[in-house]
C-alpha cells in the first residue's frame, strides 16, 4: 500500500484491542488492530492526537462498539490501493450491517467472477478495517474464513452486528 501523502495517525483503545487510525488530507486512509496483518510501517508518519478526522473516527468506533448502528459518513482515502483493490473495497462498502456475502459473490459484484482468489487477496489487504467491512465476507459455505485482524475479532464483529449468535 502506498499513500499519496504521509499520513497522520493516532492510537486508541477498543474492546477488541488497540487500533491505529491514519488520515491524509483526503480522508481516513487506514484503520488497523494492533498486530493485524498488512499493517504498514508508520516510522515516518506524524502522531496527531488532535487531528479532527482521527478524533471523529475514534469517537465513531467507541459508539460502534457500544452498539450504535449509525453509518460511518466521514471521508475515506482508498487511493493507496491498486484500481482493482479499490474496486473491491468500494464493493465491500455496499454490504450492509447485519448482512454477509461470499468471496465468490463479491467477485461477481466487481465484474470479475473468475478472480475469487484475487478478490480474497484484496479483501485481506483492506486498509480500513471494520469501516470498510471486510469482516462481512464469508466462505461460500458460510464458514468464517480469513481475517487480517484474526478470526476471534471477525467473530466478535459479526456478533456485535447481529449476524452471529
Amino acid at each position: 500500500m502506498k499513500f499519496l501523502n504521509t499520513p497522520d495517525y493516532v492510537r486508541f483503545a477498543t474492546p477488541l484491542g488497540p487500533m491505529l487510525a491514519a488520515a491524509t488530507g483526503y480522508g481516513l486512509c487506514g484503520l488497523w488492530f494492533d498486530g493485524q496483518r498488512h499493517q504498514p510501517d508508520i516510522a515516518t508518519w506524524h502522531l496527531a492526537p488532535a487531528h479532527p478526522l482521527l478524533q471523529q473516527t475514534a469517537a465513531f468506533m467507541d459508539a460502534y462498539f457500544a452498539g450504535s448502528t449509525a453509518p460511518f459518513s466521514l471521508p475515506l482515502d482508498l487511493a493507496g490501493g491498486t484500481p482493482f483493490q479499490q474496486a473491491v473495497w468500494r464493493a465491500l462498502l455496499q454490504i450492509p450491517r447485519g448482512a454477509t456475502t461470499s468471496y465468490a459473490a463479491l467477485s461477481q459484484a466487481v465484474g470479475r467472477p473468475t478472480a475469487v482468489r484475487a478478490v480474497a487477496g484484496a479483501v485481506g489487504r483492506n486498509p480500513v478495517s471494520v469501516l470498510v467491512p471486510c469482516h462481512r465476507v464469508l466462505g461460500s459455505d458460510g464458514s468464517l474464513t480469513g481475517y487480517a485482524g484474526g478470526l476471534e475479532r471477525k467473530t466478535a464483529l459479526l456478533q456485535l452486528e447481529g449476524v452471529l449468535i
